[in-house]
């Protein structure tokens, strides 16, 4: 045959390379396996065996393996596969714009920054455009006719490139390439950052058209240290410090108001304010000591619109400050500080630091020392010479470390934060200040964490899915085709050997969504084995030799097997392009699953049964059992399609209803909010835990928030999602609600119990094992990419069969089938949800089994179109029905062994593949049925009846009439 030399040369420098690729991450677990033999659970054991097996060499000739060089080049594997933890880190743009504007306070300005926040909620634009329409809009209706290049705007010193005749335009287009320089920094600044902290296999990378920055850090187990380190901004500043007599009077006005509208300032009427203080504790130059358990009321009272309107003129600008953490005095409280600001609240001195390092003060206490830039040293001398025997405060991302006396002016720019450290708090604070500052603030907008004891449970239970799979797959295609079979089952090995191969050496993170997206690639495979033995039988039953049934059998089937690769290529290729994290490496395995399907099952294949029967030997493509099987099977479809008309219609309108009557169960995804997967150590009842949360998540102003719970995989797990505090996207925030989760299953829990034991459960304690966070802003840009995602593909998919079957017609029954296989599977979800005990939320796992489903469905369609266009050509004697039955009737074979051995590979994903995964299954389950029966009684039967329209069709069946149908139209 031609090319085989070609084909050959290339499977076997792809093999090599994989081979290449894939030997590090054999011979790491080798060794990590040898380790865990002889140490067993004990990590300090495990490690020094480790370190003694890091010394051994293993030479293969080619290449020499080292077990650090391997483990630095061993496949990645995602969170939901070794634990850890990915975050979606979010740069603060406006204060960025703030930045570029050097703070200004003019009113159009921030009245278009206030507007742009609101609007960003519910919008997937950028900020900065957002923020460029508002200002137009607001300068407009003002009629202001400010230009951009004003210097109350960005035409100031810090954008020196701006002069007053800049447009508008260029001044947008220097703005946006600064922001993006800006946000460049922030993704150096966040590596060097994970750098230090030691992670392993760190996965950082922007994404693009955003001010967003993915961080995947696997293995990491302390949740709270990386969000801190990552947020962080690192914006070092030094202000004065207003004392108690400037404030008292303040203080005192606020005591009384309490008593009058507590109410409206979100407290109770009862609270003495002043007591709250606790001044006759303070011991230090700040202006009260509270309480842990008051800093929240304390917050509520000063940041209230009553408590905002009563400042005097002398601390209009203050910024009050709550100090690092509590003194070594005082434990239980900590010192709130008054900070004197002004209109655009810009620190006296800001950033500016040079190095810094971990020292002792003379009392041999844990301090940093720092040493400034020449434009800080400068700012710091000009600080301290008008501060002399006053307080200064050095406050790092709004908290205040240290607020000392000044004792002399300090010239050279040295300085010192002591902050009642540990080593490790000094080591962290030195690394983050040394990785350099954020150049705004950043903050969580989506975060998954999954712990390890989960990690390894996802991969035991993918390994046995794929197992059992394959398994499956092996046993029917070699029960069905006999000899054929097992060069199919030889061609599906190699396939799966290159896609982990490729995977490898394109650095690609292999998810529990990317071995289903392998395990339905595999489906593929065989899907492209049936349609080119089917077409083989085909050939042997018209009375051809073995090599010529074959060569024509490959001929014939090319077509059908080209179209099908390509619909389920532009599939994954949407869900790639709209997808985030996991979608996406579903996508990723099943794109390169799809063209490794094609050159092994058609190219590499072709290439081995050849090279078999051209030496004279045989190839059966049946067994006794089968052989027959279908071959004279012939049915009415076309007759019988009003009946399937009817069905369909009662169907949908069952789903149209539900849907409208009891809407979905929204995941996180779309609605934002925090999931969290409990592990409990006895059977509990989730309606009762979800009772006890509800009094828990409680809003300020006394309304429940969104609380459920609902039993996952077995009775001793929960996933638990609430909107409690979503809005808010700090650190202090989560760790707040995972303070309350605690408290609500305290009763639940093993009595010893702590609180960092409940935040990081492995196998031996109960806890959370993983969760979930997704902000608002985020889930809105979700929801609106999976709906541009399900109309990019039904677009692609319409132009695509328009393309290749030249008719509208085919067209419009692809998408209508397509459209109701859909709906189908929403209203099954709809009147399923309160039902299943599986996750059946709408979600972007949701969208991509539709997405997926709808891939799989236009291949069905596809064979069957291929085969009609085949018999319009071939079959001009036939009726149009006649035509379509023949067609569909050919073709049952496939379409039976295909679907029939998806949906044994997607129940054995359900079944053993793990809780995460049964939702995504159940969707495709449903789909791959649905999708077979609307590619044969929908699909098929709209094309017949818009391409017969307007021409009169007696004769129905398998008939010779002499009416010629639309064989030219």
């Amino acid at each position: 045959m031609q090319g085989k030399g070609l084909i050959t040369i290339v499977a076997i420098v792809l093999g090599l390379i994989c081979l290449n690729e894939l030997l590090p991450t054999w011979y790491a677990s080798k060794i990590e396996r040898q380790a865990t033999a002889v140490a067993g659970d004990n990590p300090e054991k495990y490690q020094k065996e480790i370190t003694r097996l890091s010394k051994d060499t293993l030479d293969l000739v080619f290449t020499k393996l080292y077990y650090t060089k391997a483990k630095d080049k061993e496949m990645k594997l995602g969170l939901d596969l070794k634990g850890g933890i990915n975050v979606l880190l979010e740069i603060n743009q406006r204060d960025l714009v703030n930045d570029l504007t050097n703070y200004s306070t003019n009113p159009v300005l921030i009245e278009a920054l206030n507007k742009t926040d609101e609007v960003q909620k519910n919008s997937t634009k950028s900020y900065i455009d957002n923020f460029f329409d508002q200002f137009e809009a607001i300068n407009r209706a003002k009629g202001t006719n400010l230009k951009l290049a004003d210097p109350e705007l960005f035409g100031n010193t810090n954008l020196s490139e701006i002069k007053y005749n800049t447009t508008d335009d260029q001044v947008k287009s220097i703005i946006k390439r600064r922001i993006d320089l800006s946000v460049g920094t922030a993704f150096e600044v966040i590596r060097t950052r994970i750098d230090k902290m030691g992670a392993v296999q760190p996965n950082v990378q922007r994404v693009p058209g955003t001010a967003r920055i993915s961080v995947e850090m696997p293995g990491m187990k302390d949740i709270d240290k990386v969000k801190k380190m990552l947020q962080t901004s690192a914006k070092l500043q030094f202000w004065e410090v207003q004392q108690v007599p400037e404030i008292a009077p303040y203080f005192q006005t606020l005591t009384t108001m309490v008593g009058i509208k507590g109410d409206s300032m979100g407290v109770a009427k009862n609270i003495n304010f002043m007591s709250l203080l606790n001044l006759d504790k303070l011991r230090s130059n700040g202006v009260a000591s509270v309480k842990l358990s008051d800093t929240a009321a304390v917050n509520k009272i000063l940041n209230s619109k009553v408590g905002q309107s009563l400042r005097p003129a002398n601390i209009k600008y203050t910024q009050f400050m709550w100090g690092y953490k509590p003194e070594a005095t005082d434990t239980e409280s900590l010192v709130l500080y008054a900070i004197r600001g002004n209109i655009n609240q810009k620190a006296p001195v800001d950033g500016a630091v040079e190095t810094a390092s971990i020292g002792y003060d003379e009392l041999s206490r844990v301090v940093v020392d720092m040493q400034m830039d020449s434009k800080g040293a400068k700012e710091w001398k000009t600080l301290t010479e008008k501060n002399v025997g006053k307080p200064v405060a050095v406050t790092l991302d709004g908290r205040v470390y240290t607020a000392p006396n000044v004792v002399n002016a300090i010239p050279n720019g040295r300085t010192q934060i002591s902050g009642n450290f540990s080593q490790e708090e000094a080591k962290e604070l030195v690394d983050v200040l040394g990785a350099g500052k954020l150049p705004a603030g950043a903050k969580v907008v989506q975060a998954t964490v999954v712990g390890p004891s989960l990690g390894q449970e996802s991969i035991n239970a993918g390994v046995i899915s794929f197992a059992i799979a394959f398994l499956i797959i092996i046993v029917y295609i070699i029960f069905y085709y006999g000899g054929a079979g097992v060069y199919a089952v030889i061609a599906m090995i190699i396939n799966l050997f290159y896609i982990f191969g490729i995977m490898d050496s394109g650095d690609f993170t292999l998810t529990l969504p990317g071995i289903a997206g392998i395990v339905l690639t595999m489906a593929m495979a065989v899907d492209t084995n049936v349609i080119i033995y089917e077409r083989t039988k085909e050939e042997l039953f018209a009375g051809k030799s073995i090599l010529e049934a074959y060569k024509d059998g490959f001929k014939h089937a090319l077509s059908a097997i080209v179209d099908g690769h390509l619909t389920t290529l532009l599939t994954a290729g949407v869900l790639f392009l709209f997808g985030t994290g996991p979608i996406k490496g579903f996508a990723l395995t099943l794109g390169i699953g799809i063209l490794m399907t094609f050159f092994t099952s058609v190219l590499l294949s072709r290439v081995m049964i050849f090279t078999r029967l051209n030496k004279g030997k045989h190839l059966s493509v049946w067994t006794p059992p089968t052989k027959n099987l279908f071959r004279n099977t012939w049915i009415d479809f076309i007759g019988k399609r009003k009946y399937a008309y009817i069905i369909s219609g009662i169907l949908t309108v069952i789903c149209v209803v539900s849907i409208a009557m009891n809407g979905f169960k929204y995941g996180i995804d779309f609605t934002g909010g925090r999931n969290y997967v409990v592990r409990f150590d006895k059977a509990v009842n989730a309606e009762d835990i979800e009772q006890n949360l509800v009094k828990v998540f409680k809003t300020e102003d006394g309304k429940n928030s969104s609380v459920e719970a609902k039993t996952f995989g077995n009775d001793r797990q929960l996933k638990i999602s609430t909107d409690y505090l979503i809005e808010d996207e700090s650190l202090k925030a989560d760790q707040t609600v995972e303070q309350k989760l605690y408290e609500g299953l305290k009763a639940s829990l093993p009595a010893k119990t702590t609180l960092n034991d409940f935040k990081s459960a492995d196998k031996e304690h109960a806890g959370i094992i993983s969760s979930e966070k997704v902000g608002p802003t985020v889930a809105d840009d979700i929801k609106t990419h999976g709906m541009l995602a399900v109309a990019a593909a039904l677009a692609g998919i319409f132009i695509y069969i328009l393309f290749r079957f030249r008719k509208w017609q085919f067209s419009l029954g692809a998408v209508v089938a397509l459209f109701h296989d859909a709906v189908i599977i929403l209203g099954a979800y709809s009147l399923l949800h309160k039902f299943m005990p599986f996750n059946m939320e709408i979600n972007q796992d949701f969208v991509a089994a539709i997405l997926t489903v709808l891939g799989y469905s236009i291949n069905d369609t596809v064979i069957i179109f291929d085969r009609i266009r085949e018999y319009l050509r071939e079959k001009k004697a036939l009726t149009l029905a006649g035509l379509f039955d023949d067609s569909i009737s050919s073709t049952l074979g496939r379409t039976f062994n295909t679907s029939f051995t998806t949906i044994l590979v997607i129940l054995a994903i359900f079944i053993f593949g793990g809780d995460n995964l049964r939702g995504f299954m159940f969707a495709m389950l449903i789909g791959i049925g649905f999708g077979t029966y609307s590619s044969i009684f929908i699909a098929s039967a709209i094309a017949y009846d818009f391409l017969k329209k307007g021409k009169e069709e007696e004769v129905h069946g398998k008939t010779t009439s002499s009416k010629e149908v639309l064989a030219s139209k």
